[in-house]
Parts: structure tokens; sequence; C-alpha cells
């Protein structure tokens, strides 16, 4: 069993950055690629970004590959998304997930069918 809690959302205005942190308990989650998600209003749940279990490789979607960085700490389980240059379009709820067994290229390619576990999610607004 896994348990994921995201935190760091809030209001940015378009040009600026947030990071969203993901803090992850539970046995073996070493052994889990971690992605994240968001979910514009209206919307279906959209694959953003995952990083392997060891972290040595990424996975981005082109609509914010060059603009948000994945990256995690193996000592506190945690995993974070900088987002950097943030536009309108990226107003949503962000939820982390968690995948055992699975490179990061999978997760994104597979989205929504191959995590095993969810947060919460944390809102991210950016005015325009």
């Amino acid at each position: 069993q896994v348990q994921l809690a995201e935190s760091g959302g809030g209001l940015v205005q378009a040009g600026g950055s947030l990071r969203l942190s993901c803090a992850a308990s539970g046995r073996a989650f070493s052994s889990y690629a971690v992605g994240w998600f968001r979910q514009a209003a209206g919307k279906e749940r959209e694959f953003v970004a995952a990083i392997s279990c060891s972290a040595g490789s990424t996975y981005y979607a082109g609509s914010v590959k060059g603009r948000f960085t994945i990256s995690r700490d193996i000592a506190t389980n945690t995993v974070y998304l900088q987002m950097n240059s943030l536009k309108p379009e990226d107003t949503a709820v962000y939820y982390c997930a968690a995948a055992q067994s699975i490179t990061a290229q999978a997760m994104g390619v597979k989205g929504l069918k191959a995590s095993d576990y969810w947060g919460k999610g944390t809102l991210v607004t950016v005015s325009s």
C-alpha cells in the first residue's frame, strides 16, 4: 500500500513558477515510478510528467516539455514538479500517481491505466 499527498498548489500569474510536491509513504515506494497528471474543469485527466523508480529517466507531455521538470528525492520519498513559464491553460487540479515496475515512458504512454495509487490533488490556478 502506498499513500500519496500533493502540496504546493496555488494562484500564480502567467509567466510565473510553482513547485509541487508529492510526499509518499508505504512499503517499497522506491520500486514505483511516479507521475503527475492534471485535470482541468470539464476535461479528462491527462498525463503531465513521470519519473522512473531510480530517477534515472523522465518523460514529459509535449505541452509541458521545456517548461516543467520532474525530480525525485529518494531519501525522503518525495517527488517534485517544478513548473516554470506557467500559462492560463496549465490551470488544473494536479495529481501524483504511482505505478510499480514500469518505466517513465510507459507511464506516460499508458496514462491513467498504468497507475496503482493516486493522491487527492492540489489546485493550480494561473491567471492571465
